[in-house]
């Protein structure tokens, strides 16, 4: 499971890294230390060129009734993308990367739960891949949303945790991200542990509480 998530990197380096042609809302972005399910996080789509929106991190079908489901679907797991009905019909066209540069997981000690920080060794921002939906309220509100695609851990990290989320290599974004070039059934064989290298130590539970929100939150214990 991936429940946190941090990108306390400035826009003009996401864009550099990213190759980002376009983001929306520029004025509405801030480095954030703690974002926790239902807050607004930068995410790339691609409808012919890279484009950086804002979107709410627990997905929101269509068809749902109400909001409230967004907080139960913040994560997808990969193995099952294609049998569940609020994910198989994104999978061909709604495929998006949440743009992170690390993220947190509860590792279980005893009766304890202590929080680790994931993050690249080298600084690199860490792109998830993720799935998103467009929904609207009867009154007329239209909300973004996104979910995370979770897979098995990588070797280093599965002490911590028996999930991660599937981060993309950069040659790789675009053929996730471009539905209109790349089908799903490639785009389905990059979920798969990260090949790469990341570092993971324990931090505080300062962390716990999604009001904290500075760098005492990925400060290492």
């Amino acid at each position: 499971m991936c429940g946190r998530i941090t990108l306390t990197r400035d826009m003009l380096g996401i864009i550099e890294e990213l190759a980002i042609e376009e983001w929306e809302d520029p004025d509405r972005y801030f480095p954030s230390y703690n974002i926790a399910p239902t807050q607004l996080s930068p995410v790339m789509v691609q409808p012919g060129k890279r484009v950086v929106k804002l979107m709410r991190w627990g997905l929101i079908p269509f068809w749902a009734k109400d909001e409230s489901i967004g907080s139960k679907m913040i994560n997808a797991r990969s193995e099952t993308l294609l049998e569940k009905p609020s994910y198989k019909n994104l999978v061909p066209r709604k495929r998006c990367v949440v743009i992170t540069d690390g993220y947190y997981e509860w590792k279980k000690e005893g009766g304890r739960k202590i929080p680790y920080y994931i993050h690249h060794r080298e600084g690199k921002l860490i792109p998830m891949a993720g799935l998103w939906d467009k929904w609207r309220s009867p009154e007329g509100k239209t909300i973004f949303s996104y979910t995370v695609v979770t897979t098995e851990p990588m070797d280093s990290i599965a002490h911590i945790h028996n999930r991660m989320p599937v981060i993309l290599s950069h040659e790789h974004l675009d053929i996730w991200t471009n539905t209109t070039v790349h089908p799903h059934k490639d785009a389905l064989q990059l979920l798969k542990p990260y090949p790469g290298t990341l570092e993971a130590y324990p931090v505080s539970t300062f962390v716990n509480s999604p009001r904290n929100n500075s760098p005492a939150c990925i400060e290492p214990m």
